[in-house]
């Protein structure tokens, strides 16, 4: 049995999504972040050494890392649907996307996240210098790179409409979490009509619905 270490407001959400797709028994351990830090509580430790989520368990294998888990579930689980042949232009997109999401995608919008919250994490002496110093990084550095960043999606998304080829891929469920924060964080995706209607196709997909019924509310704006 796989077993899902879910994280409240983590990129666990994907894997509970990947595995509704691909109609796998699983169980989810739930763990809940500290309310002032908002990190993971030290009991994921236990199972892997930096305590981050996602996290799975089969058997004798433990797995981190959002791609890595996809990679290893369609390995073992998947009968070919969701991940494009290998050697094919579509596949070399599935690859190129799924390993895109986090390296690049992911860090200016956690860096956004980090600037915004840190007036209120220092002293109160210190919070208009560093309300100035947050809103010049985010101002000019974040918000430039993250608008081209969301130009990049609306741009790729407007062939099929897909990310890896004209149908869904596991490429498609791993970009959904920078899609999703983009929108929830910043509103960056407001006025991009390809990556709206992305965001509308996948919500709309029941897999989506039962992962997020199983996994509970989701806040990307808090992740």
């Amino acid at each position: 049995m796989i077993i899902v270490h879910h994280l409240e407001n983590s990129r666990s959400q994907r894997v509970l999504w990947l595995l509704e797709e691909l109609g796998v028994p699983y169980e989810i351990r739930f763990y809940k972040r500290d309310p002032r830090t908002m990190q993971a509580p030290p009991e994921l430790r236990k199972i892997h050494p930096l305590g981050k989520s996602p996290i799975i368990t089969e058997g004798d294998v433990t797995l981190a890392e959002s791609g890595a888990i996809i990679e290893y579930l369609l390995d073992e689980h998947d009968k070919g649907h969701l991940r494009p042949p290998a050697g094919t232009p579509e596949y070399r997109s599935f690859i190129y996307w799924l390993h895109y999401a986090e390296g690049s995608a992911m860090p200016p919008l956690v860096m956004k996240l980090i600037f915004g919250m840190l007036p209120s994490r220092v002293p109160f002496l210190l919070r208009p210098f560093a309300s100035l110093i947050a809103k010049g990084v985010q101002t000019q550095l974040l918000d430039p790179e993250i608008k081209r960043h969301t130009a990049f999606w609306e741009e790729s998304l407007t062939q099929t409409g897909w990310f890896a080829g004209d149908s869904f891929s596991a490429a498609d469920i791993q970009m959904s979490f920078p899609l999703e924060a983009a929108s929830a964080r910043t509103g960056a995706v407001r006025h991009l009509p390809h990556v709206g209607a992305f965001l509308r196709r996948i919500h709309a997909r029941p897999a989506w619905r039962r992962a997020l019924e199983r996994g509970g509310p989701y806040a990307y704006a808090a992740t």
